[in-house]
């Protein structure tokens, strides 16, 4: 498939880039190719972990060769149609959340860099309907593209030791929340009091990447009444 490059990524991964200059695609291609080996499941194949225009594709070696797997993505590369949705039928997640104050300390800085008042950030905030685009660290974050803020937004110039599980951030042009208390540098404008993560299922978070998220303002009383509740799909859409 022209518009990819594969390098060795030491000596039992392989890296899949996407070089086309068309963003999208790129995200579909690495995507499919995962979907792809993780059915195909080649002798010696470990796991792949894709991200917006890679995707890395581990290997025993001692049970393969690089050589071997990339036979197997180039012909997993060569039948894929990256004008394909990740899916065709997109699952979509509403995601409540509290604004500002304990669960949000960070709200008033990000409207401070912004240039914006700390209502235009929630609104702006909650306005997009997101792709999940891959799943990031700590386990399984929703990476989200940023809300349509004037600019990017810094991160913290000291990460916090701990953030707590459900916290809504916001870095650069990305947003992201948090399914398991982790050290973490993005700011935090919010908080959601629904459980994302949970480890006695496979996968052990509910979306994954081509399902769309909404983030909804809530008021405390309405957090009390969601706490601990579990993230779930509204509708399977057309």
């Amino acid at each position: 498939m022209n518009g990819i490059e594969i390098a060795p990524c030491g000596p039992a991964a392989l890296r899949v880039t996407g070089v086309s200059g068309d963003r999208e695609r790129d995200w579909r291609t690495v995507h499919h190719l995962a979907r792809g080996l993780a059915a195909e499941a080649p002798a010696g194949y470990l796991g792949s972990i894709p991200t917006y225009e890679s995707v890395l594709v581990e290997f025993d070696a001692l049970a393969t060769t690089g050589a071997r797997i990339r036979s197997v993505v180039d012909a997993l590369l060569d039948a894929i149609d990256a004008d394909a949705p990740l899916s065709e039928r997109p699952r979509r997640f509403t995601v409540p959340v509290v604004y500002g104050g304990e669960h949000g300390p960070d709200l008033d800085d990000v409207a401070r860099l912004t240039g914006l008042d700390a209502a235009e950030v929630v609104r702006l905030h909650g306005e997009p309907t997101y792709t999940v685009r891959c799943l990031g660290a700590p386990g399984g974050s929703p990476m989200l593209d940023g809300p349509a803020f004037p600019v990017p937004v810094p991160r913290l110039a000291s990460p916090r030791t701990s953030v707590p599980v459900g916290a809504i951030s916001v870095a650069g042009r990305q947003a992201t929340l948090t399914p398991a208390v982790a050290p973490g540098g993005w700011c935090v404008i919010g908080r959601t009091p629904l459980r994302v993560m949970d480890l006695t299922q496979e996968p052990p978070v509910p979306y994954r990447p081509g399902d769309t998220l909404r983030f909804r303002a809530i008021d405390d009383a309405e957090f009390a009444r969601l706490d601990g509740a579990m993230l779930r799909a509204e509708e399977v859409l057309a």
